[in-house]
C-alpha cells in the first residue's frame, strides 16, 4: 500500500486549523446499514475473533505451548548460562547455544516465578514447572490446528460504532490492541451489544505488507484468504527450523537471497560478501552474483536430521560458502545459516533482483526508464558528489544523454560496450570530463546501477517524479512564487542574518536562483525520493553565504507557504537547519 505523504507533510500546516475546529465536535461515523451489524454467531465474527486470539508460538522454545506465551523479562539458564531475556530477539540467543554443539543435550530451566499470557489474553502467575507442565497438557498437540490465525492482523486503532434496539449510534469503541478486540467481541458473541466495523481498515500480512478493506464482505474474504499464507509455526520450536523438506525447498527457490551478513571461521567477511546474491533453482543448481557482476554456478540440496534442517552449498571456486548448514531461524523474508566454528550467513529475500549475466540489451533498456540521480562518484578516491545535485542524467535511443544543468540540458553521447566479459558504460558529456570513463557495471538492479574504474566509482539511482505523487506535490510547492530564508542554524549559531535581502527562486526546469544586495547566484535543484524525502540545493558558487547551502537536504515538514529542511551527520545528529518561507 503506497502512503500518502503528501497527507503527512501538510498535518503541520493544517494543525492548528484542526485543533480549533474539532474541539468540541463528536465523532463522525458514516451511518451504517442494519445488514452489517455483526451477528453473534455469523462467520464474520468467528474470523474476527480468531484473529483476536493470543498468539504464543513466537517463545516455544521457552514454554512448548503455542496457546500460552511467557510475559517478559524472565530469567533462564540455557544448557547452565543464566540469560535474561527481555525481548524476542533474545530467543536467537537460546537457539545459538542449542546449536554451538552437536552431540550435547540441551536444557532450559526457566527462574520462577513467571507470568503467562493465556490465549484469551488473561494472565496467571506460575510458581513452578509443574504448574507449568499442568497448564502445557491442557493446549493442544504440537502442530495441530488451532483456532488464531495468525498470517493477518489488524492495523490499530479500528472503532466499531454500537447501536441500540431501534439501530441507532450510542457509542463509538476504539480498540487498540488484539486484547482489547478479543474481549469487545466476546460482549458481540454473547449479544451484550450490537455492533459494526467502521470502514475503511487496513489489515497487515505475516510478510509486513498491508491491504486495505471497505466493507463487511471484503473484510471476510480477505481473512479467509490469508488463513494459510504463512507458516502459523504452531511447533515447539522457534524459528522454523525444522521446515520440512518440500516446505524449505520450496522456501529458497521463491526468489533470490542477498547477503545481508557473513562470517567464516570467526572472521567477519560481511563486507567482502554483502550483496552478493544467490539463486536457488529446480535442478539443484545454484547461481550467485557476485558484486562485480560475475555469476557462479554451483549445486544446492536439503536435509533434515536431528540437527534440524540442513542447506548444503558447493561452489568450485568459492570456498567460503562450501559447506552444511544449518537453516537455525527463518523469519518472513529472512532466513539464518549457522555452523559450529564461528559460521554464520543471514539473507534477505529480493524477488527484484536478477542473478542472469548483465546484457548489452538490459542495460540500455534500463538506462532508458527514467531519469539517473548521480548518489556518488569518486575519482581517484576523491568525491566529487558535491558537483552533481540537483543534475539528473536522461539516456535517449539513439545513444544521446543530457545532463539537466542550471534548467539547461547539455547534450552528449554514451555506449554500452564489453571489456573483459564485463559490460560498459561510457559516457561523453562535454564540461564533464569526470564521467568521461569507461565504467564497468558490476552491480545492477531496480532503481540502482553501481559502476567502477579502477580507483573511481559511480553510483546512480533512478527518479521518476512522474510516478511519485509526493515528488510532484513538492515540486509544484517550490515553483509556486519566491522564497526567502526565514532561518539558517549551522551547528547551533544563528546566520539568517547572512541571507536577508535575498530571495530564492525554484524554476520547474529544475533552475535555481537567489538575488538581492546586489549579487545573483544560480544552480539547480531537484526533490527526491531516497529512503525519505531529499532536496538537492546547488548554487554553482564558492562564494558565501550560498556556498553554504550547496547540500542535500532531508526535508522534515512542507507547506505551500513553509519549508523545513535539516542535515544530519554520520551518528544521526542534527547538525544545521535552514528554514525557507514564501516571500
Amino acid at each position: 500500500m503506497k502512503t500518502n505523504l503528501k497527507t503527512l507533510l501538510l498535518i503541520p500546516f493544517f494543525a492548528l486549523l484542526l485543533f480549533s475546529s474539532c474541539q468540541d465536535e463528536e465523532t463522525d461515523i458514516t451511518p451504517q446499514e442494519e445488514s452489517e451489524a455483526l451477528a453473534a454467531e455469523s462467520e464474520l465474527t468467528g474470523l474476527l475473533f480468531s484473529t483476536s486470539i493470543m498468539d504464543g508460538s513466537s517463545d516455544n522454545i521457552i514454554d512448548n505451548a503455542s496457546c500460552t506465551s511467557v510475559k517478559l523479562p524472565i530469567t533462564v539458564k540455557v544448557n547452565g548460562l543464566e540469560i535474561i531475556i527481555d525481548s524476542e530477539e533474545d530467543f536467537d540467543v537460546i537457539e545459538a547455544i542449542f546449536d554451538q554443539f552437536e552431540d550435547d543435550e540441551d536444557e532450559l530451566e526457566i527462574i520462577f516465578p513467571i507470568t503467562i499470557i493465556l490465549s484469551d489474553h488473561e494472565e496467571i502467575v506460575l510458581n513452578n514447572r509443574d504448574e507449568l507442565e499442568e497448564l502445557i497438557e491442557e493446549c493442544q498437540e504440537e502442530n495441530e490446528e488451532d483456532d488464531d490465525i495468525e498470517c493477518i492482523d489488524f492495523q490499530y486503532p479500528i472503532s466499531f460504532s454500537v447501536f441500540n434496539t431501534d439501530f441507532q449510534i450510542i457509542d463509538v469503541v476504539t480498540i487498540e490492541n488484539d486484547r482489547q478486540l478479543y474481549r469487545f467481541l466476546k460482549r458481540v458473541k454473547n449479544k451484550e451489544v450490537i455492533a459494526s466495523l467502521n470502514f475503511p481498515i487496513t489489515l497487515k500480512y505475516a510478510d509486513g505488507t498491508t491491504v486495505d478493506v471497505n466493507n463487511n464482505q471484503e473484510l471476510a474474504r480477505t481473512i479467509k484468504e490469508a488463513r494459510d499464507l504463512c507458516d502459523e509455526d504452531d511447533d515447539n520450536d522457534y524459528g522454523d527450523d525444522d521446515f520440512t523438506k518440500e516446505r524449505l525447498d520450496e522456501y529458497l527457490k521463491k526468489c533470490p537471497w542477498v547477503v545481508y551478513e557473513f562470517k567464516r571461521n570467526n572472521q567477519d567477511n560481511t563486507a567482502q560478501y554483502k550483496e552478493y546474491a544467490l539463486n536457488f533453482k529446480e535442478n539443484d543448481t545454484v547461481t550467485m552474483r557476485a558484486r562485480g557482476g560475475d555469476v557462479l554456478t554451483g549445486t544446492w540440496s536439503t536435509r533434515v536430521t536431528e540437527r534440524g534442517a540442513l542447506l548444503k552449498l558447493e561452489f568450485d571456486t568459492l570456498a567460503d560458502f562450501t559447506l552444511e548448514w544449518i537453516v537455525y531461524d527463518i523469519e518472513e523474508g529472512k532466513i539464518k545459516l549457522y555452523e559450529a566454528g564461528g559460521n554464520r550467513i543471514i539473507m534477505k529475500r529480493n524477488c527484484d533482483v536478477v542473478i542472469n549475466t548483465i546484457t548489452k540489451e538490459r542495460v540500455k533498456n534500463y538506462l532508458k526508464e527514467c531519469l539517473w540521480r548521480v548518489d556518488s562518484i569518486r575519482i581517484n578516491n576523491i568525491s566529487k558528489r558535491i558537483d552533481y545535485i540537483g543534475t539528473p542524467l536522461k539516456f535517449y535511443d539513439d545513444d544521446v544523454v543530457k545532463l539537466r544543468v542550471e534548467g539547461e540540458l547539455i547534450e552528449g553521447t554514451y555506449d554500452i560496450g564489453l571489456r573483459d566479459d564485463k559490460i560498459t558504460l561510457k559516457i561523453d558529456l562535454e564540461g564533464r570530463p569526470d564521467l568521461k570513463l569507461i565504467w564497468v557495471i558490476n552491480f545492477l538492479e531496480p532503481g540502482l546501477i553501481k559502476l567502477t574504474n579502477e580507483n573511481s566509482k559511480l553510483i546512480l539511482r533512478r527518479h521518476c517524479p512522474d510516478e511519485d505523487e509526493d515528488i510532484d506535490y513538492i515540486s509544484d510547492v517550490l515553483s509556486n512564487g519566491e522564497w526567502v530564508v526565514a532561518s539558517y542554524l549551522d551547528q547551533g549559531v544563528n546566520e539568517t542574518e547572512n541571507y536577508n535581502d535575498y530571495v530564492v527562486g525554484f524554476n520547474e526546469n529544475g533552475r535555481l536562483f537567489a538575488e538581492g544586495d546586489g549579487n545573483n547566484y544560480i544552480g539547480s535543484w531537484l526533490a527526491y525520493r531516497n529512503n525519505g524525502l531529499y532536496l538537492g540545493l546547488n548554487f554553482r558558487t564558492q562564494n558565501e553565504p550560498f556556498s553554504e547551502l550547496r547540500h542535500r537536504w532531508k526535508i522534515v515538514e512542507i507547506t505551500p507557504n513553509r519549508i523545513e529542511l535539516k542535515d544530519y551527520n554520520s551518528n544521526g545528529e542534527i547538525e544545521r537547519i535552514l528554514v525557507l518561507e514564501k516571500n
